[in-house]
Formats: C-alpha cells, structure tokens, sequence
C-alpha cells in the first residue's frame, strides 16, 4: 500500500491535483520548499521535509532530503526484518512514493550568456538521489519523474491501493534512464567549460532486432532517437507486410530524404535502389508522378523502395499491380487501396508517416567509422547563387527544372550526374543518373548519357512518336538540364555532354580550371550556371 509520497518537483506541471488525487486517498504528502507552499496554498495538507529531518533546510536550499530518515525510508527493503528492525530502532517512517523531478540544467544552459554560476546552481543533487534511491527499492517504492504518469499512478493507486510491479519497474527503468541523460548533459556541458574538451554523449532506445544487416549473416538492431518528432523512420507505424532489414532501414531512409528534396506542393516520388534514387518525379497526381518515377530507371526500379508525400490512392496503387516493390513510405493511405496492396503481397512493407511533409527537426548527422564518431551540420539548400557565367543564357523558364536537378543529384551518390527533364507542364523527372564514381565525366558519359537513351528507348516503344528515335532522343535532351554534385575539374564533362545534346548544365563551379570549362561551355554554345554550393553525399 502507498501510505507516504514524498513530492519535492521543479517543473510544477500537474502536481496540485496530483497531491490532491493522494490526499484524497489518504496518503501523507511530505514536501519542500517551493512545492510545499504551492500545496499549501491550495488547501493541501503538508508535512515539511524538516520536520522529518529534525534539520531545516539550508545552505540557500542545497542540502534538503539528504538525510537518513528520507533514504532509510527510501531503501529500507521491506521484506528484510533487519532493515525493517533498524527503521524502527531510529524512528525512520516508510516513504512508499517519490515524486521528483530536476533543476531545469538543460534549459538554463541553453539560455543566451548563461555564466558558470548560474549553471552550477541548476545542477540538481538531492533530487537525482531521492530518484536513484527509490528506483533502486522499486519492489517496494513508486518513483514518479514524468508529470505525464500521474494518471495512470492515480488510476492504479484509485482501483487496489497499490501500484502493479509492471509499472513500478516501468518507472524505475524511466527514472535511472533521466538521471543518466541529466548526468550526461552536465558531464558535456562542463567538458567544455572547465576542460575545454568536446564531448558527444548519444541516447537511443527501443532497440529493436530487424531480420538481418547487410548481408544474411550479419546480426542487426535498429535504436530510435526519441528526441526526433518530425518525419523520421523510427516515427513511422508499419501497417503491413515482413519485418524491416537493415537495409531497409538506409534505403528508406534515402528516399524520404529525397522525396522531401524534391516536393513543390506536387504531389512527388522517389524510388530507391542500394541507396541511390533511381527514379525521381513530381506531377500532377500521385498515378502520374509514380509513372514517371518508375520511367527513370524501370529496370533498377526491380525490387526497389518507393517514397511519396502524397496519401495513397487507389490509382497509384494499381499502378504497381504487376511490379515488385519492398516497401511504399506515404504519409498515409486510402482504405481501398491499403487493402489492394495487402492483397497484392504478403511481404510487401506498407510504411505510414503522417509527419512525412512536416520539416525535419534535426540540425545534424551523424557517422560512425572504426573508433570514432563523425558529426556534421545536415546538408541545408541547394545554392548559395545563381550566375549564368556562359555567353548562352540561362532561361528563367528552366530554372524550377534546374532546383529539382540539383535536388536530385543532392540525393544521390558522388560523385553523381544527374539529367532532368519537364516530361509536362510543371512536372519533373530525373531521366538518368550517374552515381557513386570515382570520376565525374565516367558519370555522365558512361553512365548518365548512357542510361538515358536506355530510358527514353523504352518511353519511345511505348508512346510511338511519328519521329525516328534518334530524332525523338535529341530533341528531348536538349530540354534536359544536367546537374553536377561538385566542380568539373575538366572541360571532358562539358563536351561529351554537349556530344549527348545536353544544353543546360548547373555545378557549384570552384575548379581552378573554371576558365577551361567555361571557354568550353561558350564554344558549344552551352548555357551553365554556378551555384557555389557542392553536395557530396558519402
């Protein structure tokens, strides 16, 4: 039975009906301070700290509960006689329940000039303690560090007097994880302070076991960060299909990154495969943006993970009737074309995220490498200027085009090329891509060039224009703009994309040799903009 709770909290959220929820339960309240007064003065009856002490609390409010009669209370193991004999012995009353929870150290460091004073002041010690004593007595004591479980203690505490020991395990797990997190932002904080040593603490939890890693016979766990609210892959509910693989996991989240690159209020797709976005578009509806995303790589596509920002519908969904997918991220999806897809295939994953459109609430990334942990700012924009330095201008019209190329190639493996093209008014699709090279002009000539004559065979087979291929092929290249993740460091790129009818061209520019390729760009008659902004992506 909970006879005795003990409430000493500095976030006050809750805790007056809290206290008045145990009180009407007959449970003594034992306080301090501040709480104290709060309780008080709502009509709350209270026994201070002090008054169980015999010591009044001092030094401005440092030392409160650090006492043998509060931690005997607190650890006293109730089915030990000895322990039991030794509270009586020194009059040391039984505290069933802790309610606590810490100086704000967090939200006082991240306060604009905050000096060191102020911060050593907010570094909570009786209170982590008061936690750690009654977590440790869990089979005997409630801890309480998260306002959010009063109504769930007081529902338990209302139905049988006491609280299940699920729950008190629960909590007890909850308060030694807060202390540690509370302990970790000090430990950073102070690093840098005192010692002037940067130190990266990280907490994921949830670890969840997937079916495998990269290859079959490695083992494989996915942690989620609870921090991230926003669209993320540990926010996502799966409503069908097998369990996820580490693979899985990479690939979708690339095409979440991507999709979220490329959406303009349109309705957007990106399918990924060995984490590169084989097919990339927007469009007018879901059906035809997935059409055209499908049309950039239709042989890659094969067994491939498809992104939208759009809810599914069951067009779209038929759409992928006879093609085989591994999982469809959505913001969400309609009842008959969920059930279509169900039907469709037994393994076949079906992701929702209902954050998916919101923005990303993280600042940075993050990658381990053997012995070491790199961090940087995530990849924000896509250009920090837009000069044309070409004597052909660049038109204003094909700029939207030019955005969406650039967010492609963003997203893609360097060194990449990617080629874009306006398949209908106001709709975008990457029509080819080189990725992952170790040199940029085999991007685009063996690769991106090459790659989109493939495509547009296969669109031309299909739609049977009353003009011949090559016709047909050169027309649509001179449409397409062509975008570079880096600098070219030649001018080879610019000629054989010129070789391929490639007119428009964006790179961040930067190259010693920038004279070299725009000289070269002015004899072929090529438009090229430097944006100054590269996105290598490793």
């Amino acid at each position: 039975m909970v006879k005795r709770a003990l409430l000493s909290v500095s976030d006050k959220t809750g805790i007056v009906e809290f206290a008045r929820g145990l009180k009407q339960l007959d449970i003594e309240i034992i306080s301090t301070g501040g709480t104290a007064r709060i309780l008080r003065d709502e009509g709350i009856e209270t026994t201070d700290v002090s008054e169980v002490t015999g010591f009044p609390e001092m030094m401005g409010g440092r030392v409160k509960t650090l006492h043998p009669h509060i931690h005997g209370g607190l650890l006293c193991m109730r089915e030990n006689p000895e322990h039991l004999e030794d509270a009586k012995k020194l009059s040391i009353g039984l505290i069933d329940m802790v309610v606590v929870n810490l100086y704000p150290f967090e939200i006082t460091i991240s306060k604009d000039k905050v000096n060191l004073e102020e911060a050593i002041e907010n570094i909570d010690i009786g209170g982590p303690t008061l936690l750690r004593a009654a977590a440790k007595n869990y089979s005997a004591v409630t801890v309480v560090c998260d306002p959010d479980d009063y109504g769930h203690i007081l529902k338990e505490l209302r139905s049988s007097g006491v609280t299940s020991l699920k729950t008190r395990e629960k909590l007890a797990v909850k308060a030694f994880r807060h202390t540690a997190n509370y302990d970790s932002t000090i430990d950073t904080y102070l690093s840098s302070t005192l010692l002037g040593e940067k130190v990266l603490r990280m907490n994921f939890t949830e670890g969840t076991k997937l079916r495998y890693g990269e290859n079959w016979h490695q083992e494989a766990m996915f942690y989620r960060d609870t921090s991230v609210t926003g669209p993320s892959l540990s926010n996502c509910h799966q409503l069908h299909g097998k369990e996820l693989s580490y693979n899985n996991y990479i690939d979708a989240d690339n095409a979440l990154q991507a999709v979220k690159e490329i959406s303009n209020g349109n309705p957007a797709v990106a399918i990924v495969k060995h984490n590169n976005p084989c097919g990339l578009a927007t469009g007018k509806t879901l059906e035809q943006a997935l059409k055209a995303a499908w049309d950039g790589d239709p042989i890659s596509a094969f067994g491939s993970i498809i992104c939208t920002n759009t809810i599914v519908d069951l067009k779209a969904a038929e759409y992928l009737k006879n093609k085989f997918v591994e999982i469809i991220l959505a913001p969400g999806f309609e009842h008959d074309a969920l059930e279509f897809l169900k039907n469709k295939s037994k393994n076949l994953r079906l992701l929702e995220l209902p954050q998916l459109n919101e923005p990303f609430d993280v600042d940075y990334t993050y990658k381990y490498v053997i012995g070491g942990m790199l961090k940087q700012s995530r990849n924000i924009g896509l250009y920090e200027k837009w000069d044309c330095v070409t004597e052909t201008p660049f038109p204003e019209e094909k700029r939207k085009l030019a955005e969406f190329c650039i967010a492609a190639c963003k997203s893609t493996k360097s060194n990449a090329v990617n080629l874009a093209y306006e398949y209908d008014d106001g709709c975008y699709m990457m029509l080819a891509m080189g990725a992952g090279q170790p040199n940029r002009v085999d991007s685009i000539r063996k690769l991106a060039a090459t790659k989109a004559r493939e495509n547009l065979k296969i669109i031309y087979e299909r739609e049977k224009p009353e003009v011949d291929f090559d016709e047909y092929c050169n027309s649509v290249m001179s449409e397409c703009v062509m975008a570079s993740d880096a600098f070219f460091p030649f001018d080879d790129s610019i000629i054989h994309a010129n070789e391929n009818n490639i007119r428009y061209i964006v790179s961040p520019g930067g190259s010693i040799r920038d004279g070299e390729v725009i000289a070269t760009a002015n004899r072929l008659g090529v438009s090229l903009i430097f944006t100054g902004m590269r996105h290598f992506l490793h």
